[in-house]
């Protein structure tokens, strides 16, 4: 998005910020990774994200809101999915790191509500949100029935 929308400088920023906190992130996924003898190996794209990435309209500037929300849902799926490892993992080091991510993937969401709410009429941002967000549900009906 960063370089699709360049003029919007308050997401350049907004954006930037959060691709230097996500490599930080993946650097201290992989030292678990190397502590625990796993190597990092390829993975396949997750159909949730493509299933969600595909409601993306078209046109602009429908285009750039849907991309905002999308966004904010991955990363409001990955603040419950990391809130539910550091509930139930049995290790307490483990179990901090994830709450440290899960308080980061809430931060990224609120990000980019407040972006779209920014370049969009709150009206339309919820309209669409409430859109996706029944599309998601069908998608994730479908993931795991």
């Amino acid at each position: 998005m960063m370089f699709r929308y360049p003029d919007n400088t308050k997401m350049v920023r907004e954006l930037t910020a959060i691709a230097r906190e996500e490599l930080e992130h993946f650097e201290l996924v992989n030292q678990w990774l190397e502590r625990r003898n796993i190597p990092l190996a390829p993975l396949s794209p997750p159909p949730y994200g493509a299933g969600l990435k595909a409601q993306v309209r078209p046109q602009e500037p429908e285009r750039f809101l849907d991309s905002l929300l999308v966004a904010g849902l991955i990363e409001a799926r990955s603040h419950e999915r990391l809130g539910l490892l550091a509930t139930h993992c049995p290790e307490p080091e483990l179990a901090k790191f994830y709450r440290g991510l899960m308080a980061s993937e809430a931060r990224h969401f609120g990000t980019y509500w407040i972006l779209a709410d920014t370049y969009f009429p709150r009206q339309i941002v919820m309209q669409r949100l409430d859109e996706l967000a029944i599309a998601e549900s069908e998608l994730l009906s479908t993931l795991h029935p």
